[in-house]
């Protein structure tokens, strides 16, 4: 049986099945809440779906907004490299001794059509330290450092030889454990967690300086009621 193709998004018969399947996902309970009564969500999402060759109730399941930017799970990169056809599935050679700074993680893969290995760049505590993931608060390196090792190897072995598969999206443990900064109005910058504090202050100094109103004043024949 000959498979239907969609015709392209950029037509109008296209564009107007991609929006009711948008539309029939935002009516949905079972889709993440950043996607539900949000057809704008759900078609971005489709049009990424059908881009990677995936299931769109995959995407939004696995597609995560941390700091306002929308990320992969590191679970789903793997997966759907593993799932790509052209390359065996990741594996990982950990070195170095437990605990210290040079333990470490390089995760690898052979591609199918030439039978070449390829590698990731070696990941390691010191590293993780160096540039800030160790300590960031939220973050996993303190109590599953093995995993955590695995993920970013395996994000940056996707990243150099499948950049096609993650679409230029960050994994949202990386962009948890990394320190971002923002211009403010006077032209300084501040980190997430900065901002997020100068609201938290601001917000408990409002709350603060708020005066309970004044009673109204009875209504003169109020007044002169006898008791």
């Amino acid at each position: 049986m000959e498979e239907t193709k969609i015709p392209a998004l950029f037509t109008k018969e296209g564009y107007e099945i991609r929006k009711a399947m948008a539309s029939t996902y935002a009516g949905g309970s079972v889709v993440p809440e950043v996607y539900q009564k949000n057809p704008a969500n759900c078609f971005i999402a489709v049009n990424m779906a059908e881009r990677m060759g995936a299931d769109p109730m995959m995407v939004m399941q696995q597609m995560y907004i941390v700091y306002g930017r929308p990320s992969w799970s590191a679970q789903f990169l793997i997966a759907t490299f593993n799932n790509s056809g052209k390359f065996s599935p990741i594996r990982y050679e950990f070195f170095g001794n437990p605990g210290s700074d040079e333990y470490g993680c390089r995760a690898y893969a052979t591609e199918i059509a030439t039978g070449e290995k390829v590698q990731s760049i070696d990941v390691t505590i010191g590293m993780a330290k160096a540039e800030g993931w160790y300590d960031k608060k939220g973050s996993k390196w303190k109590t599953m450092p093995q995993l955590m090792l695995q993920y970013r190897s395996a994000t940056f072995l996707i990243r150099t030889v499948a950049p096609e598969i993650s679409m230029g999206l960050q994994t949202s443990e990386e962009v948890i454990d990394t320190i971002n900064i923002t211009p403010d109005e006077h032209g300084t910058y501040q980190t997430f967690e900065d901002a997020a504090e100068k609201v938290e202050k601001e917000t408990q100094e409002a709350m603060e300086n708020v005066t309970e109103p004044e009673p109204a004043e009875a209504p003169a024949e109020e007044k002169a009621r006898p008791f």
